[in-house]
């Protein structure tokens, strides 16, 4: 699952450097706050060692275009 999504980088949950670390963070985030909705790892298009955890809900879409985006690639969905 490789696909381009746009999100205001102020809107991150966390970031890492190591993607096992942000995939582990995502789980508990998903459990222990997360009732819909799915939260996604994602890479950063500048930089091949950053990872940041967003909600699937603060995607940025023609509909609701406020702020700074920025390209990410996501890489796990949960």
């Amino acid at each position: 699952m490789d696909n381009l999504i746009f999100f205001n980088p102020g809107d991150s949950i966390a970031n890492f450097h190591d993607y096992d670390e942000a995939v582990r963070s995502a789980q508990i985030y998903r459990q222990n706050h997360v009732q819909a909705g799915h939260v996604l790892v994602v890479k950063g298009m500048e930089s091949e060692k950053q990872f940041d955890i967003f909600l699937s809900d603060n995607e940025i879409s023609h509909d609701n275009e406020l702020g700074n985006s920025k390209p990410y690639k996501v890489s796990k969905k949960f």
